[in-house]
């Protein structure tokens, strides 16, 4: 039997009807970073031509796509939208797509926002990157189960 290929690089994906938020991060220093926010061609449609740009470029080892759920834990309509998400980008791309509970990961990029705009390091313009940056505190929660 060959040993398991191991992970190193990995796609996070922020799901939305309207936006879907992207992250690279690596499980050898645990760390992640914004990469875009690619917006769909039309509410519900994903943009799946921006998505297999980014993995060609990026050639991840793994996906991870955020399933929000409310604090109560019930699921509601864009959590089986982003479940439907993470099965069609195995089922397209044929890697491993593992799911994390993305619960407050959009609270906490809004925070880091709103104190980037205090400081100077962001415009009101750059409002389309939270989406991204919500990707990114995804991926930060996955690879912090993996340590």
């Amino acid at each position: 039997m060959e040993p398991k290929e191991e992970i190193q690089r990995v796609l996070g994906f922020d799901f939305g009807m309207r936006r879907t938020g992207v992250a690279v991060g690596q499980t050898i220093t645990g760390s992640a970073n914004a990469l875009t926010t690619l917006k769909s061609p039309q509410p519900g449609q994903t943009d799946w031509n921006g998505i297999a740009a980014l993995i060609a470029e990026w050639q991840p080892d793994a996906l991870v796509v955020g399933i929000p759920v409310n604090l109560n834990n019930e699921e509601q309509a864009i959590t089986r939208s982003a479940r439907a998400f993470a099965r069609q980008l195995r089922a397209r791309f044929q890697l491993p797509t593992f799911e994390v509970d993305e619960r407050l990961t959009s609270k906490a990029a809004a925070r880091e926002f709103v104190q980037a705009r205090k400081t100077g390091q962001a415009r009101r313009k750059d409002i389309h990157k939270l989406d991204a940056h919500a990707a990114k505190h995804i991926l930060e929660t996955w690879l912090s189960t993996r340590i």
